[in-house]
């Protein structure tokens, strides 16, 4: 069965209680169960993940690369969150990988502090999807499957 990755990068896990008037009152669990009806909808598996290392994010970028070259995954929705403005690693990974990445954010990263407004992600990214609260992620992987 084809996968689709959804990978969530730093402090995600407090979605529902971090920043509410930002990120909203949907938790992590939400988002995975909105995902998880997409992809089964699309006849996908799906991995879903969440960490606050950058380097694990990394190599679950590369996975989900080699798992794409064979055939067994469609790409990756990746929320980098704080990453996407600091990591030249995670821009390096995609890159080298040849993961198709479709980049999302839960807030609108230019409506808020300059610091967030640069992407190192987005150059390398498919498409990207900004400030649609959590109903990004669903939409995401509908693009995937255009």
């Amino acid at each position: 069965m084809t996968s689709a990755y959804v990978l969530n990068g730093p402090n995600l896990n407090l979605l529902g209680m971090r920043e509410p008037l930002i990120y909203g009152k949907a938790t992590l669990a939400d988002v995975e169960h909105s995902c998880r009806e997409v992809a089964d909808e699309l006849g996908w598996s799906l991995e879903f993940r969440q960490t606050n290392r950058e380097g694990e994010l990394v190599d679950w970028i590369q996975e989900a690369g080699e798992a794409q070259s064979a055939g067994e995954a469609v790409g990756v929705v990746l929320n980098a969150a704080a990453y996407t403005h600091t990591s030249i690693a995670l821009h390096d990974a995609i890159a080298g990988s040849g993961a198709r990445v479709i980049e999302v954010h839960i807030s609108n990263v230019h409506r808020r502090e300059p610091f967030r407004h640069l992407s190192y992600v987005s150059p390398v990214a498919a498409g990207i999807i900004v400030g649609l609260g959590v109903a990004g992620y669903p939409l995401a992987l509908r693009a995937l499957a255009a």
